[in-house]
């Protein structure tokens, strides 16, 4: 007797991806990419390229009766020479918003970077299928977030019944944009970094622009979210600033002035909100750059530490504090004239007691359970409330 079920194939597009502002096609199938291409044109930093293809926030999201999925993929998993293996990307799938199953994808390509020559090599890798069966019977809304920091190339979705967009249920959309802390760092699974966990909790749709390494005032980032429809928009700003050592204090003021120019462009009376950095100790009153501490990847580890000199800050040089003093006073500034502009320190999510009891593993980043605790705190604001 034969078991298998009778598939029906759906084409990968964007009536059933959220969260992405870009789908290119490939050989094989879809790339999604949360920067539009004319943005990705202007910057060919390696970094940023890997960081916008991974998917943090992107989901298929479609009602069907169908009881089995699967979902063909080619991720890119990354490798650090000295480090422990990373454990493979995650795939949530949610059932009427409700966590139903996970998953992952075997194989793939293999990015191996070595932090202490700088270099990267790519190998190429084969396709997984990615598998979800026993789900319950009878129409119901199916999201499958893809993994936050594998880039993940969509090759085919298969169900066992057809499959149509998830109606628009009239949710508010939240446009955000931050650092690999917003990208998902150390989350466990897509769902459970804090711009998903917040987003779930205020019950908006999430399109999340968090970058790891890469939230840096970039011109091309600000006309994305000028042209991105959004009911609510937040931007966290500051730490890849100091840790990049990119820019002093007198390029600085100006440079969020014009971010936020760009955006009220297009958002002219959107509810924005500007979020200074967590609590960072390493770099509170340290100026970056940061840099690994490859002592600790000979034990298995890696930590950062600041390469900075506290006395340089007399002559410009960014940390935290300056940086949260200086987004307060530009908010305060203009919000005589914008007033659906606010300010929130970011120490209000993740502050000194909570360094004590959750510190940060690598001094950088926060772990699944801080995950947590910022999504909760965000998702109960006023602010995504609207």
């Amino acid at each position: 007797m034969n078991t298998e079920p009778n598939w029906t194939a759906t084409p990968l597009t964007s009536d059933i991806l959220r969260g992405a502002l870009d789908l290119e096609r490939t050989a094989h199938g879809v790339l999604p990419h949360r920067l539009p291409a004319r943005a990705r044109a202007q910057c060919t930093d390696g970094q940023l390229a890997m960081v916008e293809a991974q998917p943090s926030g992107v989901r298929l999201s479609f009602r069907t009766r169908a009881t089995a999925v699967e979902l063909d993929a080619l991720p890119t998993k990354r490798f650090y020479v000295g480090a422990p293996p990373r454990p493979d990307g995650v795939y949530d799938l949610l059932v009427d918003g409700r966590l139903a199953g996970q998953s992952s994808a075997s194989g793939g390509n293999l990015l191996t970077i070595d932090m202490t020559a700088g270099t990267a090599e790519f190998e190429q890798g084969q396709a997984g299928t990615v598998r979800f069966t026993d789900l319950p019977a009878g129409e119901k809304d199916v999201e499958i977030w893809l993994p936050y920091n594998e880039t993940t190339e969509l090759l085919a979705l298969r169900t066992d019944a057809p499959v149509e967009p998830t109606p628009d249920r009239g949710r508010k959309v939240w446009l955000h944009h931050g650092s690999s802390i917003s990208h998902g760092s150390e989350a466990a699974s897509p769902t459970t970094i804090w711009p998903a966990l917040a987003a779930s909790r205020a019950g908006v749709e999430l399109i999340n622009l968090g970058f790891g390494g890469s939230a840096l005032l970039d011109p091309f980032t600000a006309r994305a979210m000028r042209d991105t429809p959004a009911d609510l928009i937040s931007v966290k700003l500051g730490i890849n600033l100091v840790n990049m050592d990119l820019m002093r204090l007198r390029a600085f003021g100006p440079a969020v002035h014009g971010f936020l120019d760009t955006i009220r462009d297009g958002h002219p009376t959107t509810p924005l909100l500007v979020v200074s950095p967590l609590l960072c100790p390493i770099h509170e009153d340290t100026p970056g750059p940061s840099a690994p501490d490859f002592s600790s990847l000979g034990e298995g580890q890696l930590r950062f530490v600041a390469m900075g000199d506290p006395a340089e800050t007399a002559a410009g040089k960014l940390t935290l504090q300056v940086i949260r003093e200086e987004l307060a006073s530009i908010v305060e500034q203009r919000s005589a004239e914008d007033p659906h502009l606010h300010y929130l320190d970011g120490r209000t999510l993740y502050g000194e007691a909570d360094a004590a009891e959750l510190p940060l593993p690598d001094a950088l980043h926060p772990d699944a359970a801080t995950h947590r605790r910022i999504g909760e705190r965000f998702g109960a604001l006023d602010f995504l409330a609207g």
